[in-house]
């Protein structure tokens, strides 16, 4: 009969599957870098290999080769919050849209002039102030717009000047 030594130390473990496992993640990193950076794999939203990084803007596509045409809107400023002491909102923006569009939007500028005052004197301060406030505004107004010059006129409108007084 034999009796084990009570301090023996427990058989070592092998480090061969850890070194194994680091060896292939950072192989199968590096080949999905590879692939990504050659073009084979396509990244969602990413939308442009590096091959068409060298090309010429006129071989780009028909998107880059319209002509756009921003169209100035007369600057307004608005008072809001009349109750917490009268605060003052300038705001300049740009409408873009295509130029054979341009010459229709300029007829329309006092229209758009009045859904954007209307618009701007009933948003709250609060929200003015908000830091996410210029991306919701934006948003809102292009949709006023383009509701009343109708579909397809009016691409983005642009904010040039966004002053809170």
């Amino acid at each position: 009969m034999t009796v084990a030594e009570p301090d023996a130390p427990p058989p070592r473990r092998s480090k061969l599957p850890l070194i194994l496992g680091v060896v292939l993640g950072l192989a199968g990193a590096g080949g999905g870098f590879m692939a990504t950076r050659l073009g084979l794999v396509a990244l969602p939203g990413a939308g442009v290999g590096p091959e068409s990084l060298d090309t010429a803007p006129d071989e780009i596509g028909p998107v880059a080769q319209e002509t756009t045409t921003y169209v100035p809107l007369d600057p307004l400023i608005v008072n809001v919050g009349a109750a917490n002491g009268g605060r003052f909102l300038r705001f300049v923006a740009q409408i873009e849209a295509t130029a054979g569009q341009a010459a229709a939007l300029e007829t329309l500028k006092p229209r758009f002039a009045d859904v954007m005052n209307g618009y701007l004197r009933a948003v709250d301060l609060s929200d003015l102030e908000n830091p996410r406030a210029l991306d919701l505004l934006r948003g809102q107004m292009l949709r006023r717009l383009q509701t009343v010059a109708g579909d397809g006129a009016i691409r983005d409108l642009l904010i040039v000047e966004f002053v809170l007084n």
